[in-house]
């Protein structure tokens, strides 16, 4: 790699980092959109703490998703969602990457609103079928036709999710370019103080 493009990448994460200040990056979406493994890269350039609520949740639960869906159902798994969002959002700054539905549920988007700057990584239909797809752990799409449901719920979430502070398009590139994409998304937006 040329001196030069070193020079820009670092000049980028040196912006970004400048304009996120203190505050949080929380980065929303549907399953399958790369709230994690970009969340992952974005932390590391920017040299802060990246936390996944989901894990965050089995941590303090120990129970898998999967498992406290079918045991507590969706309402009470939200309830707790909210809870765990709006503790880990007391701190900063870090990346967080949510569940699909956090951002959907009013109590954890104002969490989210209040505890930093939101971003939701848009991706199309068949881009996030080709990534969930390979993996049976997703309990919403436990249906007799899982990419319909998954489009049911693009349907219903896109108008929430437009609420986010930027979006940014995820689509099938390698990770390492959404991370730029997200982190020269952070650089564009203004230093402000968390709201009250």
């Amino acid at each position: 790699m040329s001196e030069t493009v070193l020079t820009l990448a670092d000049n980028l994460k040196d912006r970004a980092r400048a304009a996120l200040g203190s505050r949080n990056l929380i980065l929303v979406g549907l399953m399958g959109a790369g709230k994690s493994s970009v969340g992952r890269l974005v932390a590391g350039q920017l040299g802060i703490p990246f936390i996944d609520t989901d894990a965050e949740i089995e941590r303090v639960s120990r129970m898998t998703i999967t498992d406290l869906f079918a045991a507590y159902g969706e309402e009470e798994f939200r309830s707790l969602e909210a809870r765990v969002m709006k503790r880990l959002l007391k701190g900063g700054p870090r990346v967080v990457s949510t569940g699909g539905g956090a951002f959907i549920n009013d109590r954890t988007r104002k969490h989210i609103k209040r505890g930093g700057l939101s971003i939701w990584l848009k991706a199309d239909l068949d881009v996030l079928w080709e990534r969930v797809s390979k993996r049976d752990t997703r309990p919403l799409l436990k249906t007799e036709n899982p990419k319909q449901t998954l489009e049911n719920l693009m349907n219903a979430r896109y108008p929430v999710y437009a609420q986010a502070d930027v979006t940014v398009l995820s689509r099938d590139v390698r990770k390492e370019v959404m991370a730029s994409e997200v982190l020269a998304a952070i650089a564009s937006t203004s230093v402000e103080s968390p709201k009250p």
